[in-house]
């Protein structure tokens, strides 16, 4: 009981989530270096050409973060509290005779639903920011642009066929 407690009202430790995503970001940069080594390009072309692939770093790593805000035990605490007011505000105005009471349900039920609303606005503001096509992290590297070159200006498909 002491573990769920611990978890659910610890504070987001926004340092230390920056730090784990910065350390996932790096080896999957660091992967996707290696598999450009590969092909014989210097450490710096296989570098940037990684870089290149793998997209917008900063982008991805505020999306990351925004995502484990959202996962956060607290935050589900919350959904379920603001369910519960609206249920309690539903049943509250079809169960009361009188309409000062049936009034309070209303103001229950309307109270929790723009909670909710406000809720998910704050939760996924990177929806509603106007972002470049372009600059998405999740589109897909035209591949027509980006030739890999060994030191012998030899193409992947040249590499294989001189074995």
């Amino acid at each position: 009981m002491k573990a769920v407690e611990e978890r659910l009202f610890k504070p987001l430790n926004r340092a230390k989530i920056g730090r784990e995503i910065e350390e996932e970001l790096s080896l999957h940069l660091e992967l996707l270096t290696e598999e450009h080594l590969q092909f014989d390009l210097p450490l710096a072309e296989a570098r940037a050409a990684a870089l290149k692939q793998f997209g917008n770093v900063e982008q991805i790593k505020n999306q990351c973060a925004e995502i484990s805000r959202r996962r956060h035990p607290l935050v589900l605490v919350l959904k379920c509290g603001l369910s519960l007011v609206f249920v309690a505000g539903i049943l509250i105005h079809i169960l009361a005779g009188d309409f000062h009471i049936k009034r309070c349900g209303n103001l229950l039920s309307a109270v929790s639903i723009l909670s909710w609303v406000l809720l998910y606005v704050r939760l996924h503001t990177s929806l509603f920011l106007s972002q470049d096509e372009t600059s998405s992290p999740l589109k897909l590297i035209d591949q027509t642009s980006f030739a890999v070159y060994d030191q012998k200006k030899r193409t992947p498909v040249e590499r294989v066929i001189s074995r």
